[in-house]
């Protein structure tokens, strides 16, 4: 427990930082395995050579596959809360709240937070002349491109009863921000995951089922590549650097564990000494040509120096004392203290 509270900043440095290498191994380890598979996927076009391109591979099912089209809407199309002119097939809606909070160091600084989001949403195709392809569930995409249709924000007016509330709570009130996203209908996207064919000769592109993610976005895949890699290149310097903490970190906790051993060494060199010492002062001390009765019961050569507490009996030197910690040798009652006897 004492070494314990001479770690404890280096221990608690040392558990956040295997949490953060954690997450960094696991988001490294996954965007390299995008990344593999994104570089090896293949480029289609939406044509009559897409269905031969499925026969290649088993179950009608191609892993990972880029494939750009129009966005078509499969009946009707959604219509923007904000401009009636404007349709989509996915469609969000995000309320924020802005406040101006101060924070622990006692500075005030503009924080925001989603106080509502929703999402509609109608069933979709990528289509290229005669041919489409059924994009479902799109809302699992983990990057989904919409176009901003409107961005209103509303600041509020305070009173003075807000203001002097705002100071003593902390938290200052500046407006709330609507947003609608849309997925137009007629954008030109590209679609990266799973592509395969139902029974009825249907296409459809979906989430691939090995974890991979599905991709819809107006970025090209060499730019999603690029992008990849500078993801993956920035988790390589923020894994080298909390790596370097944690080395750090470990390092400090060796040289204060090797630093404590070597001083309880001395301590127990210093002590075997000072015991050395006092055991050949007491010998030279000690009166010659005692009776028995005088004696140790143990060693029967050293005079009795020691009474064992509580049971009172005097029976041991202090070279004895030193090994005998638990029961008393006349009466094997449990030593409890012991204490100096003269015997006069």
């Amino acid at each position: 427990m004492e070494f314990f509270s001479e770690i404890i900043g280096e221990t608690v440095i040392l558990g956040l930082d295997s949490l953060v290498l954690g997450f960094c191994i696991k988001q490294l380890s996954k965007c390299k395995h995008i990344l593999n598979a994104l570089q090896t996927a293949p480029v289609l076009d939406i044509d009559g050579t897409l269905n031969k391109e499925i026969n290649k591979y088993s179950n009608n099912t191609i892993p990972y596959v880029v494939i750009r089209g129009l966005v078509k809407p499969l009946g009707n199309p959604i219509t923007s809360n904000y401009n009636n002119s404007v349709t989509g097939v996915v469609q969000r809606l995000t309320i924020k709240e802005h406040v101006i909070a101060r924070t622990s160091a006692g500075f005030w600084s503009d924080q925001t937070r989603t106080i509502h989001e929703v999402y509609n949403s109608t069933p979709f195709v990528l289509n290229s002349g005669k041919y489409s392809i059924e994009v479902v569930d799109a809302l699992a995409a983990e990057l989904l491109d919409m176009d901003v249709i409107s961005d209103k924000f509303e600041p509020m007016s305070p009173g003075v009863i807000d203001h002097v509330w705002g100071f003593f709570s902390g938290v200052r009130q500046r407006g709330l921000q609507t947003m609608e996203e849309m997925l137009r209908d007629g954008s030109y996207i590209t679609a990266i995951g799973e592509l395969s064919r139902s029974n009825t000769g249907a296409l459809k592109i979906q989430p691939p089922k090995d974890g991979l993610p599905l991709y819809l976005t107006t970025a090209t895949k060499s730019s999603l590549l690029k992008r990849l890699a500078s993801n993956r290149d920035f988790l390589r310097v923020l894994l080298v650097m909390v790596c370097t903490v944690a080395a750090v970190a470990s390092s400090r906790i060796a040289y204060k564990l090797i630093k404590r051993r070597r001083r309880r060494a001395v301590e127990d060199s210093m002590k075997k000494q000072l015991a050395a010492g006092r055991r050949e002062r007491r010998a030279h001390a000690r009166e010659r040509n005692l009776a028995d009765v005088q004696l140790c019961v143990v060693c029967t050569e050293n005079p009795k120096e020691i009474i064992l507490l509580p049971c009172g009996h005097v029976c041991l030197c202090e070279d004895c004392s030193d090994n005998i910690t638990d029961n008393c040798p006349i009466c094997r009652e449990r030593i409890e203290s012991r204490a100096p006897a003269f015997i006069t």
